[in-house]
């Protein structure tokens, strides 16, 4: 039962809680004798009543409305699976003989409900006309509901089974499957909200599609929200909310992916209001870090990542935090239980930062054997995907796992590139960097970004063929000065020439000077590792005097 009870008599509230106990045929949305009672109970004390019933007919939950509205509770998690609905129909009483509502329709498709119905009712109080709706799949029209026509509830002939058992194979008829024929599961929104031009607005979305495919995730929609300022409690607003879940629940979403770090507040009161799971843009980027992390020394890394992003959140619970099995709120017992969370991840934490702090001795005395030999270093720096690793294969003829993907290389690779007169240079390649680095990864990453401060020189790696290099190389350059690292000597290799237009030239060419190869091609690597014999035979960064690399 649910609110709206004061005032009642005594006689009423023992016949409302009976409605509890009843149940009905489960191939009719609801019996004669349940609507009936239903009817002549919400004539009575003049309110509407609502009650949810399963698919076996049972009625799960009676909802006490007021005279014109019905607030359905919290329904908790909804059933698991491609093109499910939640296997439950709500079926409740108008007193003003109106149809369906905007609200009802809205209540069907962000509660994924099976259907919804509104019984009217004549003078006598029984049951006269029912509304009846249900949720449909994807189509041209770009229709979400089916509304029925009005219909006399004596008259009504809808064998409920068979039809959701129907809508729901339709659904997952419109599921995407992958290449074996499974269905995809991991389908996500992306949203993001403020006052940026469309080219920046289109940059910062087409990175985080990239994101979501590092992360495995099918990107169904996008929306971004022209505003002064994002939203304290939902970033975006609460109509742009609403159109959103909507499409996620047309497009079968099960995840709705913010731009922006979110609050533990925002992720809580965006979770309230549907059940679509909700994650922004750091736990994202970690679980991509997650899925691509290699070695001990990187799986260590993002699992403290992890847990320190967790820690201020283990106090909300809903559906965001269901992918970090997020914590227990609430009072008593519950409180007890969070508090034993909190503690056993702060432990976990501490023991993890001493692994990682071995880890980065062991690297320290390899580092110092080298500076023993005189053997000048360079590390290979820049925004992700730009090709490092390929640059470093390439030059050393290594096998570093190169993949056309975001963060695809995590962990720091040192390989030696040897020159003639026994003269020769380590190259470094570390963990790619990217816009707005979330503090967890930065702080969890400590011992992989030494590897920079004892680098000779660092080789500023770009993607020539991206239309937003430059505000990559600025956020490159703010992350290094953050580091503490701008006194080291630093020389730009833009990378990727050979997927440039002739057209593109000009503008790249009115840049910063600086190596323009291809690791892919070979284009401009013959100058360019001549140059880093000079380096290797000098300890420094000659000068340069002229553009190293042109297209012919």
């Amino acid at each position: 039962m649910h609110d709206h009870l004061s005032g009642l008599k005594p006689s009423q509230i023992k016949r409302i809680e009976r409605l509890n106990r009843r149940r009905c045929n489960p191939s009719e949305i609801i019996g004669p004798d349940l609507a009936r009672a239903l009817c002549e109970l919400s004539t009575d004390i003049s309110r509407q009543i609502g009650l949810l019933l399963d698919r076996r007919g049972r009625v799960t939950q009676v909802i006490v409305g007021s005279a014109s509205k019905l607030d359905i509770p919290d329904l908790g998690r909804q059933r698991a699976g491609g093109g499910r609905f939640r296997g439950l129909r709500l079926v409740h009483t108008h007193l003003a003989n109106e149809e369906l509502t905007q609200d009802d329709l809205t209540d069907l498709a962000l509660l994924r409900l099976d259907c919804i119905a509104a019984l009217t009712m004549d003078s006598s109080g029984l049951p006269a006309l029912m509304h009846l709706a249900h949720l449909i799949p994807k189509n041209p029209q770009g229709e979400i509901f089916h509304v029925f026509s009005p219909k006399r509830f004596q008259s009504l002939d809808v064998d409920f089974i068979a039809l959701i058992e129907a809508l729901e194979e339709e659904f997952r008829r419109t599921l995407p499957k992958t290449k074996q024929g499974q269905i995809e599961h991991e389908r996500a929104v992306l949203i993001g909200a403020g006052s940026l031009s469309s080219q920046e607005v289109e940059h910062r979305m087409a990175e985080m599609k990239e994101l979501a495919r590092a992360a495995e995730v099918h990107v169904v929609d996008t929306f971004w929200q022209k505003r002064p300022k994002p939203d304290p409690k939902t970033v975006i607003g609460r109509g742009k909310l609403e159109e959103i879940v909507l499409s996620a629940m047309q497009n079968q979403a099960d995840l709705l992916i913010f731009e922006t770090t979110l609050s533990p507040a925002q992720i809580r009161s965006i979770g309230e209001f549907s059940d679509v799971r909700v994650i922004d843009r750091s736990q994202l980027i970690l679980d991509v870090f997650a899925r691509h992390a290699q070695t001990r020394d990187g799986k260590l890394q993002v699992e403290l990542a992890q847990l320190k992003y967790r820690l201020p959140r283990l106090g909300h619970n809903g559906q965001a935090l269901s992918r970090l099995m997020g914590g227990i709120g609430g009072r008593g017992p519950g409180e007890q239980k969070l508090e034993i969370d909190r503690r056993r991840v702060r432990e976990r934490i501490a023991r993890l930062e001493k692994e990682i702090d071995l880890l980065a001795q062991r690297r320290e005395r390899k580092r110092a054997r080298r500076e023993r030999r005189d053997v000048p270093t360079a590390a290979l720096v820049g925004y992700t995907n730009v090709g490092k690793s390929t640059l470093l294969n390439r030059l050393t003829a290594s096998s570093v796992i190169v993949e056309d993907k975001y963060f695809a290389t995590l962990d720091p690779a040192s390989r030696r590139l040897r020159f003639p007169r026994e003269r020769e240079i380590v190259l470094t390649d570390t963990v790619g960097f990217i816009r707005d680095l979330p503090p967890e990864l930065k702080a969890a990453f400590r011992a992989t970004l030494e590897e920079l401060n004892d680098a000779d020189f660092l080789l500023h790696v770009v993607d020539a063929s991206s239309p937003d290099r430059k505000s990559q190389i600025r956020s490159v350059s703010e992350i290094l000065s953050g580091l503490g690292l701008d006194a080291i000597p630093k020389l730009l290799l833009y990378n990727k020439v050979d997927l440039l237009e002739s057209e593109d030239w000009p503008l790249l060419l009115a840049e910063e000077e600086g190596f323009y190869l291809s690791a892919k091609t070979g284009d401009g690597l013959l100058e360019f590792t001549r140059y880093l014999q000079k380096t290797a035979e000098k300890g420094q960064l000659p000068p340069l005097h002229s553009r190293k690399y042109r297209r012919h």
